[in-house]
């Protein structure tokens, strides 16, 4: 999912363009956070990021206003990650912009449609979930919508060894190898980051780490996943962040400019703190450095 920000005459709003329809028609504005949590999921998603004000919600758009300076100073570059995250993960929680509207996937098949699903299915069962469990894993289909050709899977991730955002794509392009009509896989349900890190590296407690992991996930990510790579943040240390580059990216390489000169750069652009970033991989383990799936 790529969402496009424009910024507005009034430095206090920015426009959210997540690139699918937000209301059927019109548009609802939100200046109290309470109406808003009520009526409106997405809104109440939004609400949650510390020094959000006020929420507009139009036909195609969102647009965030955020408090004023002189109550609490934040700015864009801080908030901006956690509205990207919270708009994300409202479109990949299925539920309803506005409480009273229908889910946007639908359950109901055509003929040619039911045999789309039903080669989803079957390479989920047979092919993805044998190989997930023994890495500690579980996923299993939940809906495909064939009028973006979206698939959203349940994916339990608590158990894996492995970083969960390689095994998604690993995934995503096993399915849409075998299914043409698949444009993009979504997965619900993720363990939360927090849970696999525990209390060892309070670093990836830290607002930081939260706004490189949404770096990470909306931007460099979804950038350097054609090749089957993916980065994962190790560790905050003081001004420094330790990544790991793994699949495609692992023992390639092109590596260490990769980090040089698009990770470093764009993470210390988000979050000014980080002085530096450091590899921690272990690049002689890479064997091939394209994808290769289930």
């Amino acid at each position: 999912m790529f969402i496009q920000t424009m910024a507005h005459d009034d430095d206090a709003r920015m426009k959210f363009l997540p690139g699918r329809q937000v209301l059927s028609k019109g548009s609802v504005a939100f200046e109290d956070a309470e109406e808003g949590r009520k009526k409106s999921p997405l809104a109440a998603r939004l609400f949650d990021i510390p020094g959000v004000k006020e929420i507009e919600l139009g036909e195609d758009y969102v647009t965030v206003t955020k408090v004023d300076d002189s109550i609490q100073k934040i700015l864009w570059i801080q908030l901006k990650p956690m509205v990207l995250a919270a708009i994300m993960d409202h479109y990949m929680s299925g539920l309803p912009v506005l409480l009273g509207e229908e889910k946007a996937a639908t359950a109901s098949y055509s003929d040619e449609e039911q045999k789309i699903v039903d080669n989803i299915i079957d390479l989920v069962e047979s092919r993805v979930q044998p190989q997930l469990q023994e890495d500690g894993g579980s996923v299993v289909f939940k809906s495909y919508d064939p009028g973006n050709g979206m698939v959203i899977l349940e994916m339990d991730s608590s158990g894996l060894s492995t970083p969960a955002f390689g095994t998604q794509i690993k995934i995503e392009n096993t399915l849409k190898h075998f299914v043409p009509e698949i444009a993009r896989v979504k997965f619900e349900r993720m363990a939360p980051p927090e849970e696999a890190t525990g209390i060892e590296r309070p670093g990836l407690l830290t607002e930081e780490a939260n706004q490189i992991r949404v770096l990470l996930e909306t931007r460099i990510n979804p950038a350097i996943a054609a090749h089957g790579g993916y980065i994962t943040l190790i560790d905050i240390q003081d001004s420094t962040a330790y990544v790991e580059m793994a699949g495609g990216c692992q023992g390639c390489g092109m590596a260490d400019a990769t980090l040089k000169q698009g990770i470093e750069v764009e993470i210390k652009a988000a979050v000014p703190v980080i002085e530096r970033v450091l590899d921690v991989t272990d690049h002689a383990g890479g064997t091939n450095p394209y994808y290769i799936g289930y």
